[in-house]
């Protein structure tokens, strides 16, 4: 074993202690750790690259007292849950998602995705409907938005991440050197001033390059990116294409966005209302970036609620 092997951290450092309880959960053949609070409605977390669980820590807290059950999990390959080698394409992690739902005793949920969970909950809309009560996305655009971008400037900082993506090997093993160094420049960079100049930026960039350096996770978080990368020539991402073609979004939907978000810039939203069938609202929250969640937690929180007392 190496020195650096040796010194990698257990995947059950991301265990925290708090107002929550942890719980693993078998979906679509592996395992996921979850953190679950309340009881109520099911609102389903998924967070975006590079995060784990830990990025929905305060709606974990404030969101059961307003009569949810929430339930974050570590994404495939992240955190404590399995890694397998395969599985980041689009249909699987929709697989993933339809899953969890069945997992956790429910017919529906309300699923909440920032950046790549975002892009995760909107497929998930679109293969698995009748599993998915409403979507909201944070920080994401629809997934047809982002097959386009190829023939815009517009989100640079998202096509730059989808480049060095495509590359073999080197692209996890760089985002995990320096104990995850490469992570907090990402998001440094993406991230609003004031969370990055905060004390709790600090507390918790230290966990999420803690996490990353878990074994495989580095790995994982490019396959998700990789994969999108060398989609469009490839015949699964064609079918991912024409089912997002065939399937417009039909539940109800709502879109936060950072006005200073530039990996997905706010006038990439837009697209998304003609891609929603089912009803949609966008919000945009000034002064933050490509966190939302934990940039302006009360606000996310408070629209999360708004809209989902609004359903049907």
């Amino acid at each position: 074993m190496t020195e650096q092997a040796a010194a990698a951290p257990d995947p059950s450092v991301v265990r925290f202690a708090g107002p929550w309880r942890h719980r693993d959960v078998s979906a679509n053949g592996i395992r996921f750790h979850s953190v679950e609070a309340g009881t109520g409605p099911l609102v389903l977390f998924l967070h975006g690259f590079g995060q784990f669980w830990w990025s929905w820590r305060h709606q974990l807290e404030d969101l059961p007292p307003r009569g949810f059950r929430v339930v974050a999990v570590d994404q495939r390959g992240y955190g404590d849950t399995d890694k397998p080698p395969r599985g980041y394409d689009a249909f699987t992690l929709a697989g993933d998602t339809s899953g969890l739902i069945r997992a956790l005793g429910e017919r529906q949920a309300i699923v909440v995705g920032n950046g790549f969970g975002g892009m995760t909950a909107f497929n998930t809309a679109c293969i698995r409907p009748d599993q998915i009560r409403a979507v909201v996305a944070i920080a994401a655009a629809h997934p047809m938005t982002l097959a386009r971008i190829r023939r815009s400037r517009q989100a640079a900082g998202y096509r730059r991440l989808l480049t060095s993506a495509r590359w073999p090997f080197w692209p996890e093993r760089r985002l995990s050197a320096g104990d995850g160094a490469r992570l907090e420049r990402i998001v440094r960079r993406d991230a609003g001033r004031a969370w990055t100049g905060s004390a709790d930026f600090e507390a918790v960039i230290a966990r999420m390059r803690q996490a990353i350096c878990i074994p495989g996770a580095s790995h994982a978080a490019i396959e998700h990116l990789r994969w999108v990368a060398r989609s469009p020539w490839r015949a699964d991402g064609l079918r991912h294409r024409e089912a997002l073609t065939r399937h417009p979004v039909s539940v109800p939907v709502l879109q936060i966005g950072g006005e200073g978000d530039p990996v997905i810039p706010a006038a990439m939203l837009g697209e998304a209302a003609q891609l929603c069938v089912g009803g949609y609202h966008q919000h945009l929250i000034r002064g933050i970036g490509h966190y939302p969640a934990e940039e302006a937690p009360d606000r996310v929180t408070d629209l999360i609620v708004d809209f989902a007392r609004d359903l049907p």
